[in-house]
């Protein structure tokens, strides 16, 4: 309980019904592993956040950013609703340290896996709105996920825009596989972003693609440093 207790004071959020937080922190592997009952992961949950969740970035879109266009706020709803983005928002409250579970997940680095973070996110989510209502969720949501949008439309179209960026001093920008690990259902990609012949920066990733964003990431937040 002492470990709830302490995500609790840390999200600044108390549960009526405590269950709901240690369900909401449930991953099926430690379910599975722990012979209970059905459903008794997060994953009904997660279900559930994901549609508040939508709903709460949607509103606060229309809101905040009364001159743009349906096309771009889909767009821009996107880039803080993607599983990479959630996964980031997860750092503050330090979540990976609260999920629980199983042994096989444990050791093969789940505690730090985005899937496993972003899903656990929106499980709290819906949690919340069960146990305080849709106020209670939204300000739990406006807290932690809709902050800095441009920081996280920059990390969601870190590729694009280093294109966009390289192409404008006529270099060119490659992407290096410069390792992979870990069995065929766990795999872990590292790349290098290069421009020209400089390598930039490196990002990992369970997928190519995901490596090449965060390799991209890092080398915008390099760029933009150098321009200051």
């Amino acid at each position: 309980m002492a470990d709830l207790k302490e995500f609790q004071a840390r999200i600044g959020y108390q549960f009526k019904n405590i269950n709901l937080l240690r369900q909401a922190l449930t991953h099926s592997s430690y379910a599975n592993e722990k012979h209970m009952r059905k459903l008794s992961d997060n994953e009904r949950l997660e279900f559930l956040g994901d549609a508040v969740l939508e709903l709460v970035s949607s509103e606060f879109l229309y809101d905040n950013y009364s001159d743009v266009p349906e096309g771009e706020l889909t767009k821009l709803r996107a880039s803080i609703v993607c599983e990479p983005t959630l996964a980031l928002c997860t750092e503050a409250m330090e979540l990976g340290r609260y999920v629980l579970l199983g042994r096989g997940e444990e050791r093969t680095g789940g505690r730090k896996r985005k899937s496993i973070l972003s899903d656990a996110l929106e499980a709290v989510i819906g949690a919340i709105y069960l146990d305080g209502g849709f106020a209670n969720a939204k300000e739990f949501v406006l807290k932690y996920i809709l902050t800095d949008i441009e920081h996280k439309q920059l990390f969601y179209d870190s590729k694009t825009i280093l294109q966009e960026v390289v192409q404008g001093k006529h270099k060119k920008l490659t992407y290096k596989l410069i390792g992979e690990s870990g069995p065929d259902h766990d795999k872990s990609f590292s790349v290098e972003a290069c421009i020209g012949d400089k390598v930039i920066s490196t990002g990992v990733g369970h997928t190519k693609k995901a490596a090449e964003q965060e390799a991209a990431y890092k080398a915008l937040l390099i760029l933009k440093k150098d321009e200051e």
